[in-house]
């Protein structure tokens, strides 16, 4: 299968290098591609009109002829324009993610093969939880799913028995719970097996030993279940598999399963201080609870490995397990890159010093920027080769980072992110789909273990149309899952396809970067201007204090003027706005003491304004934050740079304060 998928891979042919390939790809600032979208609208709801009239063309129509000249049809008719024409007229108050003057949240405008196919697909309203709701779609997400799993590195082949598997979720807050199931079932799986006395199985010979195996060996643990339990008489299969059930934590819960092994205690999740909210939702929702997330100090905006090394010697000093370690691939606040390849060094050292835990990304907002790092043909770029055209993307330890992505236990992904396809549609991909058998609602690794171990793709494809057995919900679009698949098959997942999109965003940070350094050169005497930290992606912040200045809740009240001038307001006009954009904060606790320290002193604050500990406007530092992913932002064509536009704007205004 990967040599055919890779045979029509080469068929695709690349867009145009640089900024002309982008322009059949949305529909534009000015809705330049209108008529394009219009015709691929309406070609395609022909044929979804055409579908329906197929299917037993001999039944007569339900709906009269003449049913539009009735009154009763005619009301609702009214109603029904009538609301249509409120919400449209309610809608022109949407933040315009379209255009290059929005340069705040992680939004932007939308592929035109998704929004189509995504289009395309509602009026035949698939649910993505079975082949029953879904014989089209599933399979689409089940593709898709590859699809992430070959741009991150993982095994994309449904012929290998450790391939990889993954499925869209409603976003990455849902992606990173499922990663949290999934890592809780395979650490007690081992346990439970202990506990039942299943015979045959070599086992560890404690509970500790049991609970710390690591993911790897927990898999290598079913497959050895799944086997010899398909090789018993009916009758002690059943008796053997509900003596396994009886034990599992997702049977007993974590207060019965805890009590059960008094040798163990709740286990923790490690993760950096930048990690989003959604891993402390996901710790509650799964009844870990709160206190189970540490979270670990940042060196140089990243993930600092020695504080990982120092929490991972306690636990083991203490004996606390550990669930998961989570590295973060562009922060939600900062757009920076954890040191991915340190954290799974950790995890494969620590394993053998007999603490065992599994590798989860966190790449919800960089995720799609592994496309630049991924050949055609599925081979990791060397450096030199990625660094072509930029000034100081990636830095070493950002391309060390993507490297090791393919050594993880599971990756988060957001489509509708990076991916710059319409929301919902956030996805999990885990390294080994075979460890999904946990999460079955049903006991899928009794009875599937045939078609998991030989792995033949018609078979993978098979399992994973029961897809709502291995999910957390219920119901599920599968237009969404169209319009992941069909744009990563009009722009396959690398740096020669896709990979232009997340080019240009990479450009234009780097253009920003230069640009604040001019104005904050021309701004001098006026207002220090400072880019407080090198991006390693394409979100770029300003740290920005008047002259003279040196407290810190002056300048947060300055900057927070500014921003007034860049959100968004409903009771105002959108064109009363030049620009939009937004603000983050910059903590002592989340980039370090020395760090922030160093900060503040660039932008002309003492540092000794800061209270850690205050809960005021001196806690903290205002800044500007801005997400560069328009791919219009420098407007070739016209020979127009928003973000200088920006930046000028930004100037006006920043003097305008100071009169």
């Amino acid at each position: 299968m990967a040599s055919s998928a890779e045979a029509r891979l080469a068929a695709v042919p690349a867009p145009e290098a640089g900024p002309d390939g982008l322009h059949a790809m949305f529909l534009g600032p000015y809705a330049e591609n209108d008529s394009l979208l219009e015709k691929l609208v309406l070609e395609f709801l022909r044929d979804h009109v055409y579908w329906r009239r197929n299917f037993h063309p001999e039944d007569p129509p339900a709906i009269p002829t003449d049913a539009a000249s009735r009154p009763g049809y005619q009301a609702f008719e009214a109603r029904m324009r009538r609301e249509l024409h409120l919400l449209s007229a309610a809608l022109k108050r949407s933040v315009p993610f379209h255009s290059p003057r929005y340069v705040g949240h992680m939004a932007s405008d939308l592929l035109l093969p998704g929004l189509a196919a995504q289009i395309l697909t509602l009026p035949y309203n698939p649910n993505n939880v079975s082949e029953d709701a879904a014989p089209v779609t599933i399979d689409l997400e089940v593709q898709a799913g590859l699809q992430l799993a070959r741009m991150v590195g993982y095994p994309d082949d449904p012929q290998r028995p450790d391939c990889a598997f993954g499925h869209l979720t409603s976003g990455g807050t849902l992606a990173n719970y499922q990663a949290l199931r999934l890592a809780l079932a395979l650490k007690a799986f081992p346990v439970a097996l202990r506990a039942a006395g299943v015979p045959a199985i070599d086992v560890p010979e404690d509970d500790w030993a049991a609970f710390n195996l690591g993911p790897d060996a927990s898999i290598a643990l079913l497959s050895d279940w799944t086997t010899w339990l398909a090789g018993l008489p009916p009758r002690e299969r059943r008796h053997w598999s509900a003596a396994l059930a009886a034990e599992r934590v997702e049977t007993l819960g974590l207060v019965d399963f805890f009590a059960r092994h008094p040798q163990l205690k709740v286990p923790k999740v490690l993760a950096p201080i930048t990690a989003h909210y959604s891993w402390s939702k996901g710790l509650k929702l799964l009844g870990l609870g709160r206190d189970q997330l540490e979270l670990l100090p940042e060196r140089g905006m990243r993930l600092d490995p020695v504080a990982l090394e120092q929490a991972l010697e306690r636990c083991q000093r203490e004996r606390q397990p550990v669930l998961m370690a989570v590295a973060v691939l562009g922060t939600t606040e900062y757009g920076t890159v954890d040191p991915v390849d340190a954290v799974v060094d950790a995890r494969d050292e620590w394993r053998e010093r007999g603490l065992g835990f599994s590798v989860h990304v966190d790449g919800a907002w960089g995720g799609y920027l592994a496309s630049l790092f991924r050949n055609p043909d599925g081979s990791f770029r060397p450096l030199h080769e990625v660094r072509q055209g930029f000034r100081r993307f990636p830095q070493p330890e950002v391309h060390a980072a993507f490297a090791a992505l393919g050594r993880t236990d599971s990756v988060t992904v957001d489509p509708h992110k990076l991916g710059y396809l319409p929301y919902g549609a956030g996805a999990f991909i885990c390294r080994d789909h075979r460890a999904t058998a946990l999460l079955a609602e049903s006991a899928d690794y009794v009875f599937h273990e045939d078609a998991a171990r030989d792995g033949r793709s018609e078979e993978y494809l098979a399992r994973y149309r029961r897809l709502g057995q291995f999910i957390p919900e219920g119901s599920k679009s599968g237009a969404a899952a169209a319009a992941v698949y069909v744009s990563h098959k009009v722009l396959p997942l690398d740096h020669a396809h896709f990979g232009q999109l997340p080019r240009q965003t990479i450009l234009a940070a780097e253009a920003f970067h230069e640009a604040a350094d001019r104005l904050a050169q021309e701004l001098e005497g006026v207002a220090r201007v400072v880019v407080p930290f090198a991006p390693d992606s394409n979100l770029v912040c300003l740290a920005i204090n008047p002259h003279g200045n040196e407290r810190l809740e002056v300048a947060n009240a300055f900057v927070r003027a500014l921003h007034r001038e860049l959100r968004t307001d409903g009771r105002q006009p959108l064109q009363m706005r030049e620009f939009f954009g937004t603000t983050t904060t910059l903590r002592p606790q989340a980039v370090g003491g020395a760090e922030m320290a160093r900060i503040l002193r660039d932008v002309g604050l003492d540092p000794s304004t800061l209270d850690e500990e205050g809960d005021g406007d001196d806690d903290h530092l205002l800044i500007l934050r801005h997400t560069l992913m328009n791919p219009y932002l420098v407007d070739h064509a016209n020979g127009i740079s928003y973000i200088d536009r920006y930046l000028e704007f930004l100037a006006q205004r920043i003097r305008a304060l100071q009169a």
